[in-house]
C-alpha cells in the first residue's frame, strides 16, 4: 500500500497521458476498450476457475495467486477507467446512481432470506 491518497480522476488522467505519449488514442475506441476489459476480466476469472469456494476465499494467502489477482484487477480497472474517459462517464457518479436504484429496487425485507438474488 502507498501513503498517498488515491484519486480516481488523477488515475484516469495518468492513464490518458500514458496512452497519449505512446500515440495509442486511435486504438482506444469504445469497442476496443470494452473488448480489452472483457479479456482482462476473463483473465481474472481464470485464476478462480477451478477453485472450490473455500479455496477462492483464501486466494490472497498464496503469494503467486495474490500477485496475479492484483495485476488482473488493475488491468480490469485500468480499461474500465479508460472506457469511462473516452465515453465521458463519471464512474463514481454512475456507481452511486446504480446503488441508489438497487436500494429502491431491492428494499430490505422484514425477515432477510438466507440468499440474495443473482
Amino acid at each position: 500500500m502507498t501513503d498517498h491518497p488515491r484519486d480516481l480522476a488523477a488515475l484516469q488522467r495518468r492513464l490518458a497521458e500514458f496512452a497519449a505519449v505512446r500515440h495509442w488514442q486511435p486504438y482506444h475506441t469504445p469497442k476496443n476498450l470494452v473488448t480489452a476489459l472483457s479479456v482482462e476480466a476473463s483473465e481474472l476469472l481464470e485464476i478462480f476457475q477451478w477453485l472450490t469456494p473455500e479455496e477462492s476465499a483464501r486466494v490472497m494467502a498464496d503469494p503467486d495467486r495474490a500477485h496475479r489477482v492484483r495485476d488482473e484487477v488493475a488491468d480490469v480497472l485500468a480499461y474500465l477507467l479508460q472506457l469511462c474517459e473516452v465515453l465521458g462517464v463519471d464512474p463514481l457518479a454512475a456507481l452511486e446512481a446504480k446503488v441508489d436504484r438497487n436500494e429502491r429496487r431491492f428494499p430490505v425485507p422484514p425477515n432477510p432470506p438466507d440468499s440474495h438474488p443473482e
